[in-house]
């Protein structure tokens, strides 16, 4: 049987929370899929995309998804047996640079939490906490740091369980219900 445990992994940049969701989606079954929701406009971040395929190995679909989501988690679900999706703020980055109006991007993240609920396998949403530091000086930025907080909010009540990544620690900040794994 499939484990259909939901799981967010928050955290700031380099804290560690993409290692623990891979270490995560791999305890979860053989059938793993990882949506990638970056786009590399340069060299330096393409570099970056290839090295996290390296890490994870043949053992891993990969599938670039920079914004169909909701999509992606609803048509390929049923073929694996965890997807891992990192992650949502670039994923957010996507969707503002796609269409800055902040009706679409509130149902885009609904569907997505909706899809999240419902999927058919495990699923891991990897996503930066941008929310803990200064309020942004440019409207930009206040805007996506909002959308960011929202997401992360909606995401974490569709899931079961909601993972803070601190200096490579993981801490649980909402546990999973009994009878979820791992």
């Amino acid at each position: 049987m499939t484990d259909t445990t939901k799981i967010l992994i928050l955290g700031g940049c380099r804290s560690g929370k993409s290692a623990h969701a891979l270490q995560l989606a791999e305890s979860m079954g053989p059938r793993r899929i990882f949506v990638a929701t970056c786009v590399p406009h340069d060299k330096e971040m393409q570099r970056r995309v290839d090295l996290h395929r390296q890490e994870r190995g043949d053992s891993w679909m990969t599938r670039e998804v920079p914004l169909d989501l909701a999509g992606t988690i609803r048509n390929t679900g049923s073929s694996a047996d965890v997807m891992l999706v990192d992650c949502l703020t670039l994923w957010l980055s996507n969707l503002l640079m796609e269409n800055d109006d902040e009706a679409r991007i509130k149902e885009s993240i609904r569907d997505l939490a909706e899809a999240v609920g419902s999927a058919a396998c495990g699923v891991i949403l990897v996503s930066n906490e941008v929310g803990g530091g200064i309020v942004p000086e440019n409207r930009l930025a206040r805007h996506y740091r909002d959308l960011a907080g929202w997401t992360n909010q909606a995401m974490a009540a569709a899931c079961d369980r909601v993972v803070w990544t601190v200096a490579g620690i993981p801490v649980t900040i909402k546990p999973s219900p009994p009878g979820c794994t791992p």
